[in-house]
């Protein structure tokens, strides 16, 4: 007896860090509300906490594929390993392809996005990739050559045949409603992965302004240093302190802190979205190690336009951080300023504007 498949509209490949899981459940999301049913739009993501947690939290099945780190640039048996399991990656998609048999897959950038898209190419699926950054990864520069369908977030994106579409955020995003806190509200966000210089910055400013009560700070550290920075932080506080400050391994509600925080000190990678729909006020540290220096690249569109100030990480120390904050938490209309060219920036429309190119691009069932 032949088993029927199970039948998807669209397989989405997204894994890495937030900047790539929650563009991909923004345009599920906008994807059911065009009418399609949840259970036929389905992830295919790597075993990490932070991504499994986030796709399920949304109501959405998902798949785990293998997934090994990058090639390094000799020969290493670590190399053998990647190759592996970039193999075995190949195999499991090209399973969950003949399983589901999907009318369109979609790629959110990142490593676990290459097997399920090779393979989809191979069986003449359409395939549609977004691209974050405003310059964009290997993975997504593979998928083009290799016949896919571009998204990207800024215009001026080099992804031959892109389709301008913005930067999809989810819903609960877009319909933040910024209320600042009094006293003001600093919050440091590292990513789902944390940044050490955001830690070691954040916990000198604590030091430093230990005697404040007109400022607070919330400290969101990741989970790869929380223990660390919790141990720096017990062994710093003093009584008598008067600085409110919180630190927390993730922020599960970043809707709430970005409608209550005055002003956000953070990475550049593809979450910048987020601070553009929201409005909301940032510093923003762009991460030497991004490829192609792409976290640069995203990080001078913002503090061209007016919506973020943009520090080098050599440049981000407690002095200077400390400056800019005062000077910003000071000037109220130069934070409004910043508020309003980051929605210009931002498209609210950019999950809808990928799900009608997945749509379009589809093939017939």
């Amino acid at each position: 007896m032949t088993i029927a498949p199970e039948r998807a509209f669209a397989i989405i490949a997204a894994g890495g860090t937030g900047g790539h899981i929650y563009p991909g459940i923004a345009v599920a999301d906008a994807l059911v509300a065009l009418g399609h049913e949840r259970t036929t739009i389905r992830f295919v993501t790597e075993s990490r906490p932070m991504s499994t947690r986030a796709i399920g939290n949304a109501g959405y099945d998902y798949d785990l594929v293998a997934l090994g780190h990058g090639l390094q640039r000799r020969l290493t048996i670590a190399n053998l390993v990647v190759v592996f399991k970039a193999w075995q990656s190949f195999v499991q998609s090209w399973r969950l392809l003949s399983r589901y048999q999907p009318q369109v897959v979609l790629g959110f950038g990142a490593y676990v996005t290459l097997p399920i898209i090779a393979a989809a190419r191979l069986r003449r699926i359409p395939v549609v990739v977004h691209e974050q950054n405003a310059f964009p990864g290997l993975a997504n520069r593979l998928a083009v050559h290799w016949g896919s369908h571009a998204a990207v977030s800024v215009p001026a994106t080099p992804l031959a045949g892109a389709t301008f579409t913005g930067n999809p955020v989810r819903p609960e995003v877009v319909a933040v409603r910024r209320r600042p806190e009094s006293p003001p509200l600093v919050a440091f966000v590292g990513g789902s992965l944390g940044a050490a210089i955001l830690d070691t910055t954040a916990l000198g400013l604590f030091e430093r302004w230990r005697d404040r009560d007109d400022i607070a700070i919330h400290h969101v550290s990741g989970n790869r240093s929380f223990l660390q920075c919790r141990s720096v932080l017990d062994e710093t506080r003093r009584a008598g302190d008067q600085l409110e400050y919180k630190l927390v391994e993730y922020e599960h509600d970043m809707p709430a802190l970005y409608s209550r925080a005055s002003l956000m000190i953070t990475r550049a990678g593809g979450s910048v979205a987020e601070l553009a729909a929201t409005g909301m006020p940032a510093i923003v540290v762009p991460w030497p190690g991004a490829t192609e220096r792409h976290q640069h690249a995203n990080a001078q569109a913002m503090a061209d336009h007016g919506a973020a100030v943009m520090v080098d990480e050599k440049d981000c120390t407690v002095e200077r951080i400390a400056a800019l904050c005062d000077g910003l938490l000071l000037d109220r209309e130069a934070l409004e300023a910043m508020s309003a060219a980051g929605r210009e920036l931002a498209n609210p429309n950019a999950a809808v504007a990928v799900a009608n190119l997945a749509e379009t691009v589809s093939r017939p069932r």
